[in-house]
């Protein structure tokens, strides 16, 4: 292992224990997700999008046997940090199990909160939506079945993830906007799905929170989706994801709730056999949706 990839290690768990201890929850010193993370590297990154002279990059993977002229289905996942913080290193791992299994995989950059440049948790969201079109419209290019789009994201990248569903107002300009954005499947990993003051992220996104609140933009007609949330996770409150759920059923949507008991907020990166159980229930969802 090397120094890069060491400190990739330690940084993800010291972030974890702050974290942690700042929103009142147990530390854990164990990081199964990050150790899997330092052994991985994409087979290609691919500049999605030019903002302010950066460019914001898809970190591709190609499964075995891949050739161009395929037409696979295609996994997009959103790392986490609260809109402020993040790399697309840490979802490589989850990424990478729908690799092996014939999929081609993205964990994809977007662009953090910041007051000092006017970046919004709006532009996070568009961003999001920005990718989905960019796969969408070259799909032909990257060996991808426009068809079978599964979105994915952990904290805040699932909200990234959802907004692609939900948020038809929020959009860069410079995207093709008759390209839809809309997941073949949703899966979401300890969402923030309400952003209410009763949940998270009310106070970064500020009065327009309502906006961006994927529990109160629920609509007919969303993709197959399916979350993933601990009883005891003080991060982004469990009831936020069951009221996410009956509304969606309500509404006549396909949504299944996997409930951890004692989960804490990203249960399922820490320890092997909670990672382990997520990818099985996962897998098993995108059969049932045809995906894989």
């Amino acid at each position: 292992m090397n120094r890069k990839d060491l400190t990739f290690v330690y940084l993800s768990i010291i972030f974890t224990l702050a974290r942690a201890v700042c929103h009142g929850q147990t530390p854990v010193a164990d990081d199964y997700a990050a150790s899997l993370a330092t052994k991985l590297e994409p087979t290609r990154k691919i500049a999605y999008k030019k903002v302010k002279e950066r460019n914001l990059y898809l970190h591709l993977f190609a499964p075995d046997g891949f050739e161009q002229s395929n037409r696979r289905a295609c996994f997009i996942a959103f790392h986490g940090g609260g809109w402020v913080k993040g790399e697309p290193r840490r979802f490589y791992p989850i990424v990478d199990e729908f690799v092996k299994r014939g999929m081609v995989g993205i964990s994809a950059e977007y662009r953090f909160m910041d007051t000092s440049d006017g970046t919004t948790v709006f532009d996070c969201v568009r961003d999001g939506r920005s990718v989905v079109r960019y796969v969408r419209q070259h799909a032909k290019e990257l060996g991808v079945d426009p068809q079978k789009i599964v979105v994915s994201g952990g904290s805040a990248g699932a909200h990234v993830a959802v907004g692609t569903a939900l948020f038809d107002a929020v959009n860069e300009v410079t995207d093709f906007l008759d390209v839809s954005t809309m997941p073949d499947a949703l899966v979401l990993y300890y969402p923030v799905i309400d952003t209410s003051p009763e949940g998270y992220g009310a106070n970064r996104i500020g009065e327009q929170w309502i906006t961006l609140s994927p529990l109160h933009n629920v609509k007919k007609g969303l993709p197959p989706t399916i979350l993933f949330h601990g009883t005891s996770d003080k991060v982004t409150p469990f009831k936020g994801a069951k009221n996410f759920q009956d509304t969606m059923i309500k509404a006549g949507n396909k949504c299944h709730l996997i409930i951890k008991e004692g989960g804490i907020h990203g249960y399922m990166m820490f320890e092997k056999n909670f990672y382990d159980e997520a990818i099985s229930q996962t897998i098993t969802f995108l059969k049932s949706c045809g995906i894989i």
